[in-house]
Formats: C-alpha cells, sequence, structure tokens
C-alpha cells in the first residue's frame, strides 16, 4: 500500500480524473437528457425540471457534514465511491420517475424528487472528497495542471455521453431511456472502484481518528472562525454567483438581439466551452513553466481572470447596445478564456487553502467551499434569468435589457476581484506556483 503522505504522479491525477468524468456523465443525463424529455415528450411546464435541478444544489447545502465524515476517518476513497453508488441509483429513480410521469405525473414527480436528492447528496460527497484527495495527494508545484486535467475530463465526459446517450436513446422510449441511464451507472461505478483501487492508502488509524472526534457543528464553527476559510468562501460565492448568471441568457441574447437560429445559439455555447478549455490550458502551462519557468501566480491569475471576465461582460454590454455587426463569438470565446483561468486558478487555491489553519478539516473546508458554489450556481442561473425578464419588461428592448443584465454581472466580478486580491495579499507565498522541487522534499512521487 503506498505511503499516504506521497504524491500521485501524472497517472494517478488521471486516474481521478476519471472519477469526475464518470461523476458528469451521470448528471449531464439527469440535468440535460431528463431536461429536454419532460420539457418536449412529456409536455410537462419547464420549471418543473428547472426545479429539480436547483433542489440537486440546494441538497449539496450538505458538503460540509459529507467533508466531516471523511475527516473523522481520514480517508476519502470510500466516500468518493459511496457518494458514486448514490449518485447512480438517483439517476436510475429519475429516470424511473420520468416513465412512471407517463401514467401517473404525481407519483412520477415525488420519485424524481427523491431522486433529484439523492443525485444532490452523491455529487456532494463524492465531488468534495475527490477534491480533498486531490488536495492532499497531490505536488503543490502540479496542482494548477492537476485541476485543469481534472475539469477537462469532466468535460470530456460531458460532452461524450451526450453524443453516445443521444445516438442510443432514439427513436425515444422510457424505458429505454431507464436502460440507458442505468448502464451508464454501472459503468461509472465500475470506473470509480478500478480508478480509486490502492490510490490513497491506508489513512488515519481507527484509534486516532475516534480520539479526534468532535461535533460536526463545533468543527464547522471552528473553520469558519478561520480567517482565510471564511473569505475565501464568500470569493467562491461571489465569483460563482457572477460566472453562471450569464449561462441561461447567453444563448437568447445571442438568438433575440443578433437574429441567431437555434443551431447557431447552441454552436456558439460550444465557442464558450472551447474558450473555457482554453483559459483552463494556459493557467495549467503557466504554473507547469517552461523550463523550469513559471509566469504568474494563483493569486494572479485568480484576480486577473476575474477582471478579464468582468471586461469581457461589459464588451458584451456594448454588444448588446450595438447589435449585430458587433463580434459575438469573439467576444464569447475570451469570455470564455477568461472564466476557464479564474475557475481553475481559484480550484488550484482551493487546493492549497484545504489544508491551511486545523488540521483534520480538509473535508468540512472543502465542503464548504463547495456548498457555497452549488448554491451560487442555483441562484445564479436563476436570478439572470429573471433579471433579464424584468428589465426587457421595464425597458421594453432586448438589447438594452441584456446590455443592463450583463453590466450588472460584470461588477460582481469585479467584486470578485477585489475579495481574491485581500484574501492572497495576507499570505502570497502561499498562494504561489510552489516549486516542484522543494515540494518534492516533502513527500515521494508516486
Amino acid at each position: 500500500m503506498k505511503p499516504s503522505g506521497s504524491y500521485l504522479g501524472w497517472f494517478g491525477i488521471i486516474r481521478l480524473g476519471f472519477v469526475q468524468a464518470a461523476l458528469g456523465a451521470i448528471v449531464v443525463i439527469a440535468t440535460s437528457t431528463m431536461n429536454r424529455v419532460m420539457v418536449v415528450e412529456l409536455a410537462l411546464p419547464a420549471m418543473l425540471p428547472g426545479a429539480l435541478v436547483a433542489l440537486h444544489y440546494a441538497v449539496q447545502i450538505l458538503r460540509p457534514r459529507l467533508g466531516f465524515g471523511s475527516d473523522i476517518g481520514g480517508r476519502r476513497t470510500p466516500w468518493i465511491v459511496g457518494g458514486m453508488a448514490v449518485l447512480g441509483l438517483g439517476g436510475v429513480l429519475a429516470a424511473a420517475g420520468i416513465a412512471w410521469m407517463t401514467s401517473n405525473v404525481a407519483a412520477g414527480i415525488a420519485l424524481a424528487v427523491l431522486a433529484f436528492v439523492l443525485i444532490g447528496v452523491g455529487v456532494g460527497s463524492a465531488g468534495t472528497s475527490l477534491l480533498v484527495l486531490l488536495a492532499k495527494r497531490v505536488d503543490p508545484g502540479k496542482r494548477a495542471a492537476a485541476a485543469t486535467i481534472v475539469w477537462m475530463m469532466m468535460i470530456v465526459g460531458f460532452v461524450l455521453t451526450t453524443v453516445i446517450v443521444g445516438a442510443l436513446l432514439d427513436p425515444y422510449s422510457a424505458k429505454r431511456l431507464l436502460m440507458i441511464t442505468a448502464a451508464v451507472a454501472v459503468a461509472a461505478l465500475a470506473i470509480t472502484l478500478l480508478a480509486t483501487a490502492g490510490l490513497e492508502g491506508q489513512g488515519r488509524s481507527t484509534g486516532e481518528a475516534e480520539t479526534e472526534k468532535p461535533p460536526f457543528m463545533k468543527a464547522l464553527r471552528e473553520v469558519w472562525a478561520e480567517s482565510r476559510a471564511r473569505r475565501f468562501t464568500i470569493f467562491v460565492f461571489v465569483s460563482m454567483l457572477a460566472y453562471s448568471a450569464q449561462d441561461l441568457i447567453l444563448e437568447p441574447f445571442a438568438g433575440s438581439v443578433f437574429g441567431f437560429t437555434p443551431g447557431a445559439s447552441t454552436k456558439l455555447a460550444g465557442v464558450q466551452h472551447g474558450g473555457v478549455l482554453a483559459g483552463m490550458i494556459l493557467v495549467a502551462l503557466a504554473g507547469t513553466g517552461w523550463r523550469g519557468r513559471r509566469f504568474g501566480s494563483l493569486q494572479t491569475w485568480t484576480v486577473g481572470g476575474c477582471v478579464a471576465s468582468c471586461a469581457a461582460l461589459l464588451a458584451l454590454t456594448v454588444g448588446g447596445l450595438t447589435g449585430i455587426g458587433w463580434p459575438l463569438k469573439e467576444n464569447v470565446f475570451l469570455l470564455g478564456a477568461a472564466n476557464g483561468a479564474f475557475a481553475v486558478a481559484a480550484i488550484g487555491s482551493m487546493m492549497i487553502y484545504a489544508s491551511e489553519g486545523r488540521a483534520g478539516r480538509e473535508g468540512v473546508r472543502m465542503g464548504l467551499w463547495g456548498a457555497a458554489q452549488a448554491i451560487a450556481f442555483g441562484l445564479g442561473g436563476f436570478a439572470g434569468a429573471a433579471a433579464s425578464d424584468v428589465a426587457r419588461a421595464v425597458i421594453g428592448a432586448d438589447g438594452p435589457a441584456y446590455a443592463l443584465v450583463f453590466g450588472l454581472e460584470s461588477l460582481l466580478f469585479l467584486v470578485a476581484a477585489r475579495l481574491a486580491a485581500r484574501l492572497s495579499a495576507a499570505q502570497p507565498s502561499r498562494h504561489s506556483f510552489p516549486s516542484t522541487a522543494g515540494a518534492q522534499l516533502a513527500g515521494q512521487k508516486v
């Protein structure tokens, strides 16, 4: 068994990336494919799948408690595997609920509610413990690159799942959706078991774990009392609120203001995702360095990414006022790149900060930040859509209305940049890309 203090090599990081990809495969079926089926095939109100997706985000307020559970035992693998099993069960029950809706809508909705609660719990358990394991087992000099690899593999999981499921789902039937979802859930659990086997080590001894077992609320209060953890929680919430507020309005904006067809607006979303990947890769390369030289720090990339996101949204504001003729695709690509840069730099910072403060609270810290992110995502999408509706009703013109909303979102990113700068100023040396050579002195590479 590998020693618990050793570092993962690139292959070990990629193995954890497969877990993240498996997690994303189940989530994208539940939040995308099933969303469409309920609205189109079953002709149910769009607010139903919207509420179910919001529910799975709301349930993730339990992330600190789930992270605390993994802190107590000192091992993350059981919580990753268990979370994936719960997530898979939730996905299967959600598909079963949709099938039930065809004959009994109320009963099907009730089962779907339970299913999305399980999906939220599964994502919270597996996702939180996966990040903690990365934080504890990745060489500090590789953390930005590791975050990029894991998140890129999750996006690849999204893409492959939608392509494969889309091909297998035609012609649609509720039974076919249930069988495909069950197959994906089983495959995801199998991948997780194989990817995590022997990767973590023994963790702490049972006796040590028992003597350090505080009540959960005491542990949470201890973490919240830490200035770094508290400020980072606020930063995560504000930045992710700004990040997610654009999700549901970018394509309608392209259609109503620039005349994009549904197919063209969907391709525009692909342009944005391409920008996100480019931004992530840029930060990873900066952190890994070229011929031993690193470019910038995690602080620089986090603050800079937020400022660049602010600038890109201000440009979209101008585009809303200008209309046709504005370079929308280029603008959206730059927005995606700025978002990707700040996001992966923030995740790298998260991996560093998780181990700061009182020992044995890494799961609580990561859970607290994960909960802030989930709540912000749930609120951000709704707030952005609602603000655009209100602005259009008051202003009476689509372009200026969307411009106003994008302008407000840019201000949120400016606030996030300020929060990130203040957060890192206290201990800038801990927030830079650490020296790989120096980090190797702290443990062996696996």
